[in-house]
């Protein structure tokens, strides 16, 4: 249950009419985070062929971005809070467009790391100012259900645009382009928004408290590139260590949210059994399917050989059935139980990811595009009502910081899944034997990545080249069920902790009293 909040803390809000119209700007930024991290991996293949990553960079270009938003989502929400969500969610949206340049004339994988990371920081300001700005526009729950499954459904939108934007532009143009479609959004976004976009903020805040910052971004970051450290490489002393550090700063900076008066994150929010149950089965939900998500277009581009376009329409079963299943997702949580939705949801995605078991090189579009279509639907249902969960449970003040919360869950698990999966998928990867009559040279290049594979192929006489192509991706596919396999078993695993902690979890049907 939400509690009344001053007036002024809203009073900019629209009339209905209006609400709409702000709504449409908002999913803007969420269509274009949507866009930008699907047309990354069509662009990989290209990325590779022209920088020249190793294994571990690719790896780290997928997930830097996601290593710095974690770390700074909080911040990011609760600064929204105090100095206004509409100024926030512009400002960075101006940042999001300008670096996204950057990253489309990158020279190098280093630079291409770094602008994925300055990326972060920009991305950092979009998701939790346009949750939260949702909260404050719609007090209806109904309305405001409705208004999650489209914020959703865009972002599921994104993802089924970017493949295919994405694929008509490696068609013809080079790999950064596909970083440039973000600006005429953002041109949409900050022109328009500054016009229909109320303000909306905490009225009484509080200082922004930076020790908290520094303690919330160094020990995310240590944490996740520690577990990614060590899923690559090995538990070694120095990744330990960097682990060690990251969770005392945890601890530390847990004591001193408790301690504070106006703290960066409210931690009591936790002892709200829907709004923990609800963090806990975003973070592991995406943990789970990350593996396929950020190596699916490698599979459909350089096992199965598509071409972008191809590949990008292969994808789009996914984002199809989560648009519906997010649009539909309030009425199913009202109608049987939010337990019961968030559960089923997850369960689906789970026994789609097993049936990846069978996936060959050679596999039909039937299973894939079957796969995909459920794990859409399920994804998009459990994530919608979730998003619901998570902003009811907190008061209307704080619904900056609770958004982070939802974000920071979710791109934690990005970061987490590439790093436990993607290493999962590399480790199988390399092992594969080098065929006989191929250049020891030509193997090592070729164990680097599949994308290094696929051009050394290229450079050998016909049967040795086909040969070790053929080892290479095989390997990859062997990889990809595991992963598959794992990010299955971890899905069903947050099923049942789904059904548990949403236990008598319900979304309100009228407006609270601070609704109008």
């Amino acid at each position: 249950m939400t509690r009344p909040i001053p007036r002024q803390a809203d009073a900019g809000a629209p009339p209905r009419a209006g609400r709409w119209l702000a709504l449409a700007v908002l999913v803007l930024a969420v269509l274009l985070v949507g866009v930008d991290v699907t047309v990354l991996g069509l662009a990989t293949p290209f990325l590779s062929e022209d920088l020249r990553p190793s294994g571990t960079q690719l790896l780290w270009i997928g997930d830097v971005y996601s290593f710095v938003i974690a770390g700074l989502l909080v911040s990011m929400g609760s600064l929204g809070d105090r100095i206004g969500r509409k100024k926030l969610l512009l400002t960075g949206s101006a940042a999001f467009g300008a670096i996204s340049v950057l990253n489309a004339y990158a020279h190098s994988a280093e630079a291409m790391i770094l602008w994925r990371a300055l990326l972060g920081i920009a991305g950092a300001t979009l998701m939790p100012a346009t949750l939260a700005l949702i909260r404050s526009l719609f007090h209806d729950p109904r309305e405001r259900s409705l208004a999650i499954g489209i914020w959703g459904a865009m972002a599921s939108a994104g993802a089924a645009v970017g493949p295919v934007v994405g694929g008509l532009l490696l068609e013809h143009f080079w790999w950064g382009s596909v970083f440039l479609i973000n600006l005429p959004v953002m041109a949409v976004l900050v022109i328009v928004g500054v016009r229909v976009l109320p303000e909306s903020k905490n009225p009484a805040p509080g200082p922004w408290d930076l020790p908290s910052v520094a303690l919330s971004m160094v020990g995310i970051v240590s944490v996740v590139y520690a577990v990614k450290e060590a899923a690559a490489y090995g538990p070694r002393w120095d990744v330990c260590l960097t682990a060690a550090l990251g969770a005392l700063t945890l601890v530390i900076f847990v004591r001193r949210q408790l301690r504070l008066a106006s703290p960066l994150l409210n931690m009591r929010l936790f002892k709200n059994r829907g709004f923990s149950g609800a963090v806990l089965a975003d973070l592991l939900t995406i943990l789970g399917l990350s593996g396929l998500i950020f190596f699916l277009s490698q599979f459909l581009q350089m096992v199965q050989m598509r071409g972008p376009l191809q590949a990008g329409l292969a994808e789009l079963p996914a984002a199809i059935g989560a648009i519906g299943a997010g649009l539909a997702a309030g009425t199913v949580a009202r109608r049987t139980s939010v337990r019961g939705a968030v559960s089923s949801g997850l369960a689906a995605v789970g026994l789609a990811l097993g049936a990846c078991l069978w996936l060959q090189a050679s596999t039909g579009y039937w299973l894939l595009g079957t796969v995909l279509l459920v794990v859409g639907m399920g994804a998009g249902l459990a994530f919608t009502v979730t998003a619901d969960v998570i902003l009811s449970s907190v008061p209307e003040e704080q619904a900056g910081a609770a958004s982070a919360v939802s974000e920071t869950a979710y791109e934690l698990g990005a970061a987490l899944g590439i790093a436990v999966l993607g290493s999962i998928v590399t480790g199988v990867y390399r092992g594969f034997p080098v065929p006989p009559g191929v250049p020891a040279q030509a193997g090592a290049d070729a164990h680097e990545s599949l994308g290094g594979a696929v051009d050394t192929a290229a450079g050998l006489p016909g049967a040795s080249g086909e040969r070790l192509l053929a080892a290479a991706q095989e390997s990859f596919t062997d990889g990809l069920r595991i992963a598959a396999a794992v990010g299955s078993v971890v899905l069903l695993a947050a099923a049942g902790l789904a059904w548990r902690l949403l236990r008598g979890q319900r979304l309100a049907d009228s407006a609270s009293p601070a609704g109008h």
